[in-house]
Formats: C-alpha cells, structure tokens, sequence
C-alpha cells in the first residue's frame, strides 16, 4: 500500500516543540530558611488535584501552583494566611501557624457541563472554560438518578447534542450494538478511552449505520454506568495526541475511586405500545419492552494509602414488537389447491383443510379455503400473525467493573481497572418466511412459514495496569491494556430450506472476535518558571490487535440435497404420473420444444432450487473465516505554553507506524485567550488519519436483502460481502482499501457572565478524504466478462474508499444554576448543534465491467441512498432543553429534545423517472422525572421518557420494507414510563 509521508507543517510544529523543550532553563532553587509543603486534593474522592494556586493573602505576588501530585511548597510566616484556589472549586483560606506541612481538601462546584478536564489536555489542572478546544464535562454519578435512560450510551445521547447512539430497530446484526457517534460522524471517527486509556471495539461490523457506512463501535452496554463517575466528551479532532479514530472527539470515561460509600438502583419501567397513527397498518398492543436493573456500587480501603472501588449491573430488557401488517401474498395458488410436489413428483398436501372440505361435499366452505382469507379464518389466523416484527431485541446482560490504585510511596502509585460483562441478545430482525415463497419454505417444518430470530452471546472483558512515578522532575506513567470482545452468533426459529425436513431449526451460525492489547509509556513536566507555566508530554505506544471469525455449523452455510434428484435409470425426467417434475416455482421441467427433459442413470439434477444456507442470515463457513493481526506502533510530543495568564497555545504530534499501512504523521495547533475575565476565544486545527479497521479489511460473510418488485413487495436476494484482497475484488477492479486522511478546523467562545452561568460555542468544519462506504450490488450478468465463474449466481459488493467528504456545524452550550436558599435551585441548560454533511467528490473506479453504463457503474459504486444517508439521513439540528428544580426533599426535571427534518433518499423510482424520497418533519420529545428523599439514604424516582408518546411519520407505502415508521429520529418505541429506588449508604 501506499505509504504516507509526513506532512511539512507537522515537521514545523515538531521542530518547534523540539526547541521549547531543549531551551527550558534550569528551575532556581527556591530553598528558604522556613518553608511551608502541603497537598491539596479533592473533597469528594481525594484526588490530587495539579495547577491549584496557592497564594499569601495580601500578598499576590508570593504563592506556588501544585504538581501533578498535588503538592506544593513556598515561603511563609505563621501569621500568614494561604488562599487555594481552583477554578471549579471552592476557595479556601487556611492559616499557616504553626504547621510546616498543611493538608488541603477542596470542594466542588459542580455544574453539569463545567468541571475539571483530563481529556484533550495533559495538563489536568483546566475547566471546560479553560481548554482550547470544547470539552463536555457529564457527571454521571449525579445525573443517573433523574434520567429515563438506563444505559451509557442513551444518557449521553439525551444530554450531549453532539453525542449520538441510534438504536437500530431491525438489519440482521445492527441491532446488537447501539453505534455511538460525535458530531454526525461515523461511529469509527470516534475515540473511546477510559481512564485516559484506550477501549477496545466490539467485534462486530455494523453494516448499516446512521451515517450510510460500515462502520465499528465501542459496545458502552458492556460499561456499567454504576462504575462511572463522569464522561469527559472532547469535540474536536484529536488524532494527534490519542492516535487513529479520533477524527471527530474522544469520549473519556472516567471511572469512580470513592470508598466507604454503597449506592444501588433499582429501576423498572417499560412501553406504552400505541401503536401510533397507523391504522390498519399496525395494531395497538398491551405494553411491552419491559426493563429492570439493578446497579450497584461500593469502594474499599486498602489500608491509609489506597482504595478498590467495584461496580456490578444485572439487565433484563424484554423486546418491542413494533408490526408492520401489509397486504403481501401469504399463501399462493399452489399452496391453497395443494398442486406442489416434492422433488420425486410426489404430491405435497399443503392445504388437508381443502381435503376434507371436499370429501365433505361442503362446496362453500371448499370455495373459501381456495382463497388465502378463507384459509386464515380456518386456521385461526389473521395477516397481523405474518406482519413484519421492528422493535428493540430482547437483552439479558450482567457486568462487573473495578478501579483500583495503592500509593506504595509519596512518589509513586500502582493502579489497575478493567471488566467483564455477558450479554445475551435475541433480536426482531428478519422477515416472516411465507409460505408463498417456494424456495424457502417446508411444509412438515412450517406449515405457515416462519419468522427468523438472531441471537448473540457476547463476552467482553478488559484490564488495565499500570504505574505512576516520577523519573527526575518527569512524571512517569507506564501501563497495559488488554480488551477482548467475542460475539457467538445464532439463528432461532430458522431451517435451511436445501436440506427440506430434516434441517436444525436453531443453528450456530460462527463467532467473531476482537482482541486488542496496548502498552503505553507517557511522560509529562509542568515548567511553572517558563512565561505563565509550561506543560510538556511525550511517549510511545504499542498496540497489537487480531480479528477473528470461526465457522459455523455445517447446516448454516452448506447446500443440502432435497431439492437434488439422483436418477435411478436413463429416461425423462418425469414424475409418477407420467408428468414433468416440477421445479420449486410449481413449473414442470421440460425443454426448448416443451417435452420432459431426458436424464440418464446416476445423473443429479436440481429439480428444486431450494434456498441454501441458514434462513435470514446465512452462517460462516470455511471461505469467511479470518485471524488477522496488526501491529501500531506511535511516539507523540505534546505541549501547552501560557504565554501569559490570558494567552495559553498548544502543540502536538504523532507518528504512527501500522504494520499493514506503513507510516503517517499528523499534527494539531490550539490557543486559546482570555479577552476578559468572562469572555474566552478559543481555535484549533490538526491533521488526523483513521486506519481501516481489520474488520472492514477482512469481513466476509453472505446475507439476505430484500429487493421490491414491480408490486412494491421485497423479495428476497442472497447478497456477499467481499473483502478487497478478494478475487472478486480484482477481477472487478475494486482496489484495496486505503487510511482516511482528515482536517479539523474549530473557533469557538466560552462566556461566564456570572457565577453558575456558562455559555460556550463552537464552530467546526472537518474534512475527510477515502471516506470508506459500501458499494450497491453487482451480479454476474451486469458485469460479464465471466464474472459468474467467480461469484456464482448471487450478488457481490464491497467495501470501498468512496468519497471525500466534508461535515460543518455549529454547536452552543448553556448552563445556569440560581440557588434560591432555604435548599432551593433551580437549574436551566440548554444545548444545541446545528450540522451539515457534504459528500465533495465521488471517487469511482474505472471498473472492469462489460453491460453498465460509465453513469450506472457510478451509481453503484456509490449509489444515491448512500449519499442521502449520509448527508441527510440524520437530524442536522438537534436541540436539548431541560428544567431541574430542587427543593427539600422533592426534585423535578423535565427536559424537552428536538429533532430537525430527514430526508431519505431512495434509488427505486415511478414510471415517469421521480425517485421515492421522503421527507420528514421535525420530531419534540419530552422526559420527565419527580424524585422524592424517602429517607436521608432511600430516594424514589418516577417519571418517563417520550411522554406524550410521539411516534415518527409514517414511511410512504413504496419505502416500506421492514419499517413502518422512519427510525432515523427518536424511534417508533413510544412512550416509555419507569420507577427507580436508589439507594446511598
């Protein structure tokens, strides 16, 4: 491949780095005759707390500003008086009598957007109104209580603009891992970190995401919010100080360290089920997708020098049936007057109510059973028992986090985190097989078809260790992080219709399986002497990843004989009336002049093509399998100059070594300035890459689409999915797959007023070339050229450096807090992102493909849909109001979230040439939740999310496949009504 070269202004930035830190003059000696050392922490956790300023009252110009350790040491007096101080924070004054050696504990101001920030800067004594770049600062611990949601990823989702975690509602895997994205960018462009450091991906690839493009993501369902303590979401690109995926943020989760304290949750709730505006279309049903969980957490002691906090979480979700009941055939003529045959030309008696019927001389009862709603009725059925089924699947998970650390000395601490969780998941995601679709239909196993269910078992565990020292005046932080992610999947409820009667109805269809292990060593230095304080970091990285997929069963991926007849003796291929066997459409089998075909001994003919491979999602066999590995390797330099109190620039760069990718280096600029005390300006720009993941590079698999026909019904179509180092890759001219490269562009404000009101905004603009998407199908008769010989009589497509593309937007956050005494505060935020995404330029290949047209080859590479997804698939606007309102014992939130206009775009069009796009209105939901202090330890919270039960519209009659209703907004779940005990001890 390619390999990339360094970028000139990324050496100017380096080389300018390189100098700042080669010209750092020699700290003086500060050694006076009485001196005063001390520690300053948090008081919540007791947290050293880095760049607290220690001054002497009356006397602002003698003071010292504390290390990373928390550690300070100056000149003082014992009439003095010590203010510490700390934005975030509570002032503090503290006389120094006596004592030589003070201990400080400092209590935080809290607000939901504005506290101390770790993520974007390695200097971690910043506010969110302090740092360069936006940062979104989410105290979960506080928050969960009055919130709906249950899990991470959907809490984030309702209370950062930017953050988003669209739940498919159906598209075979989709739904087994809520995709999580920043800025309207792919979940890929996203990096996740915990504790600073970073978290695996699942092992699955999401084919189908919000954005149009294949994409992985971190798996938040597995982190129990329990264990959280905050979420720290950087919203700029980032790929220079944490490495490839970062191209649109970094979300940071920071884990809880508090010790001696119990909270638990205890939460139950579950759906109206509506059943919105649909008519006939849907039904309303008894409530259903019913929730409980149940969290825990608990810190221990280890001795006076560390401490071992532990999280567990149990989920039981039960699933969302959202039907579509359409008008699509369910029994054809073959089936109602029992003409279908097996392979040897033996009658299939399908319809015995006909039968009896007619042996009963009942001529109009034998009339209503030749008719599908005759039928129905005998049989006690109605369409709505073959409606499509979206919805939430059905999840069974437990899990288990710790975070621990042990000062072995005032210098050096050991630390370690990690989990493991299990998630069983059974998912509505593929359409009812009906008994008009010959091929893939079996009377003794389904007499009225049958509706495929995916299941996945995922095991995911994680650990972190590491140590923190210092090395001279260097702090020193070395660590390893191992993750690992496997997803066994199944099929319930299912056949191969190619082995007929005898096929398993439940299949293990293959696992996959992510690993990845990363060591790190980072140093850092806090020069307070140069200018107004100098932070520089620099260190390496190791990360060594593998991507698996095992087979699955036999049965799940093979061809069966049911539909293959072995001739016994040389003659015509007839049945035992003397008539041509029929083929699996219930047509006879003869040749060019209409006689029955002549065979000979020991022959086989397919006489049924019947479906092969597991129903809905076909199994992995020996030709999907993979265990790929790839080796990273990276140095950084990182740096943040205050050239003065008001004026603070920073630098950083990056090389990065893949063993698959060869070499790339990238670079970010930031500065940041105080035009007054209240009112901050602040920019950046930098460099990024993204390194195909080796699950994009290396995905196989077949998969049944559904394609509509002239009668707008989906038929099905067996799909494969090839990776780019395949033959069928190359005989077609599909390239390899190559790095995105991007630019990040930010200029943004921050303004405090006055105390507990703080606004910020933020304009961006991101660009990213070789933007990966999927191509549309191709099939052996488009392209020619023999291409049958190589794909078969399926469809192939692939993943492919699509576009270059760009993504705009504008973001504002609001916060203010009025405390009205007597325990009384009210709390208004209000946040906003208005967005835009632009497909630049299309990158078609010149393919080798013989019956296409240049224009139709283009399409397909990057069909039409694709781009409509991406560029408005999503909501541009998104805004999130709410209302928190304390009071003694009570507390209120109500909290409103709008959702602007999609618009679906659609490559099917009319008889006169219009595509079927479909626009959809801005969607307002609200959430609502009272919490009342049943006692100073027990609370009780009720409250729903979607109250007013706000569906979606409704898809227009020829976009409806799977869905009823667009998804791309809050989802067609409905209202959602729950209660939650929480417990503090």
């Amino acid at each position: 491949m390619k390999r990339l070269q360094p970028d000139r202004t990324v050496i100017s930035v380096f080389i300018l780095l390189v100098v700042l830190l080669l010209l750092l003059p020699i700290i003086p000696s500060l050694a006076q005759a009485r001196r005063i050392t001390g520690k300053v922490v948090t008081g919540t956790q007791a947290e050293p707390l880095q760049g607290v300023n220690v001054l002497i009252k009356g006397n602002s110009r003698k003071g010292a500003i504390t290390n990373n350790l928390g550690e300070f040491s100056l000149e003082a007096s014992p009439t003095d008086v010590l203010i510490v101080s700390f934005i975030g924070f509570k002032s503090k004054e503290v006389p120094v009598g006596s004592s030589t050696t003070l201990s400080v504990s400092l209590d935080d101001e809290v607000s939901l957007f504005n506290e101390l920030v770790v993520t974007g800067t390695r200097n971690v004594g910043r506010t969110t109104l302090e740092t360069p770049v936006p940062v979104d600062v989410i105290s979960i611990k506080d928050i969960m209580g009055n919130l709906p949601q249950i899990d991470l990823a959907q809490m984030l989702a309702y209370v950062a603009p930017s953050f988003n975690a669209v739940r498919s509602q159906g598209g075979d895997l989709d739904s087994h891992v809520d995709p999580v994205q920043l800025r309207n960018m792919a979940p890929n462009q996203i990096l996740v970190l915990i504790n600073g450091k970073r978290r695996h991906t699942s092992a699955l690839l999401i084919t189908g995401t919000a954005v149009g493009s294949p994409s992985t993501s971190v798996d938040l369902m597995t982190i129990p919010a329990a264990a959280i303590d905050r979420v720290e979401i950087l919203r700029d690109g980032a790929a220079a100080q944490y490495g490839s995926d970062a191209v649109a943020g970094v979300v940071n989760i920071i884990l809880k360290k508090g010790t001696n304290k119990l909270t638990a949750n205890l939460t139950g709730g579950g759906y109206q089920n509506s059943g919105g505006s649909a008519g006939d279309l849907t039904k309303a049903g008894k409530p259903d997708g019913f929730n409980y969980q149940f969290d825990a957490n608990y810190g221990f002691k280890i001795g006076d020098r560390g401490f071992f906090n532990v999280s567990g979480q149990v989920t039981q979700r039960r699933p969302t049936l959202r039907p579509f009941v359409n008008d699509w055939e369910i029994y054809d003529k073959t089936y109602l007057s029992n003409l279908r045959t097996d392979k040897s030309g033996k009658p299939v008696i399908t319809n015995p109510e006909l039968i009896n019927a007619q042996a009963a001389g009942n001529a109009p009862l034998t009339a209503a059973l030749q008719t599908e709603d005759g039928l129905l009725t005998a049989r006690g059925l109605s369409r709505s028992d073959f409606a499509v089924y979206a919805g939430m699947p059905g999840i069974t998970m437990g899990s288990t986090f710790y975070n621990a650390g042990y000062e072995i000395n005032p210098t050096t601490t050991i630390y370690s985190f990690g989990g493991a969780s299990y998630k069983y998941l059974r998912g509505y995601s593929c359409y009812y097989r009906r008994p008009s679709q010959t091929d893939r239909f079996n009377f003794l196993l389904y007499p009225n078809g049958f509706r495929p269910q995916m299941t996945s078992n995922t095991s995911d565990i994680s650990n972190t260790i590491g140590i923190r020292s210092r090395v001279g005046e260097f702090s020193v932080d070395f660590s390893n992080t191992y993750g690992s992610n496997s997803m066994r999947l199944g099929m319930v409820n299912t056949m191969n219709a190619s082995y007929g009667s005898n096929s398993p109805v439940n299949m293990y269809l293959g696992t996959h399986e992510f690993t990845q292990n990363s060591t790190n060593l980072d140093f850092s230095r806090y020069f307070k002497d140069i200018m107004s304080g100098l932070n520089i970091a620099f260190g390496a990285e190791m990360r060594v990843e593998n991507y698996k997929i095992m087979r699955g069963q036999d049965e799940s991926y093979t061809y069966g004989d049911a539909g293959t007849l072995t001739v016994a003796q040389s003659g015509l291929l007839v049945g035992p009336d003397g008539k041509p066997l029929q083929d699996a459409s219930s047509q006879p089998i003869v040749d060019a002049k209409g006689n029955p075909v002549q065979v000979t001994a020991g022959q086989q003919v397919v006489v049924k093509s019947l479906s092969s491979n597991c129903q809905c999602f076909a199994g992995f066999g020996p030709k999907n399998e993979r265990n790929e590995y790839r080796t990273t390797m990276a140095a950084y330099l990182d740096a943040e100059l205050e050239l003065t109190r008001k004026f603070l620039v920073a630098g950083a760069v990056r090389f990065e070594n893949y063993s698959d990718f060869g070499g790339v280096s990238i670079g970010k600029l930031a500065a940041r300035y105080l035009l007054t005390k209240t009112l901050t300006i602040r920019g950046s720009i930098a460099t990024g890459f993204r390194a195909p993941s080796l699950q994009e590079l290396n995905y196989t698999h077949t998969a049944t689409a559904f394609v509509p026909d002239a009668n707008g019904i989906p038929q099905p179509l067996d799909v494969t999915t090839y990776p780019t180092n395949s033959t069928a890759a190359r005989v077609l001219g599909i390239r390899g797959l190559q790095q995105e490269n991007s630019r990040t562009y930010g200029l943004g404000l921050t303004y405090q007023p006055l105390p507990g009101f703080e606004v910020t905004l933020d304009a961006y603009q991101i660009d990213v070339d070789n933007r990966i998407f999927r191509t549309s199908y191709f099939n052996a008769s488009e392209v020619g050229n023999n291409y049958n010989e190589v794909i078969g009589g399926g469809e192939a497509q692939f993943f492919v450096n699509g576009a270059n593309v760009r993504s705009r937007g504008l973001e504002a956050v609001g916060n203010y807090t009025h405390n009205m005494g007597r325990n009384r505060s009210l709390t208004f935020s209000l946040a906003t992102i208005f967005s835009k995404n632009t497909i630049l330029t299309r990158k078609t290949l010149n393919l080798n493909v013989a019956n296409l047209t240049p224009d139709q080859v283009v399409e397909k590479y990057l069909s039409r849909d694709v781009i409509g997804q991406f560029e408005t698939g999503t909501p541009r606007t998104k805004l999130i109001g709410s209302v928190m309102y304390h009071v003694n014992k009570f507390d209120l939130m109500l909290r409103g979230t709008y959702f602007g206009s999609v618009t679906e775009r659609s490559i099917s069009t009319d008889d006169k040439g219009n595509y079927y796009d479909q626009s959809f209105a801005p969607q307002t939901v609200f959430d609502l939740s009272v919490g009342y202090a049943l006692s100073n330890s027990l609370k009780l919270s009720i409250g729903g999310s979607n109250i007013l039960d706000q569906y979606p519209e409704m898809l227009r009659s020829e976009n409806r496949g799977f869905y009823l209703y667009s998804n791309n907004q809050q989802g067609s779940n409905g209202a959602y009504y729950y209660g939650r005990l929480t417990l503090n001890l």
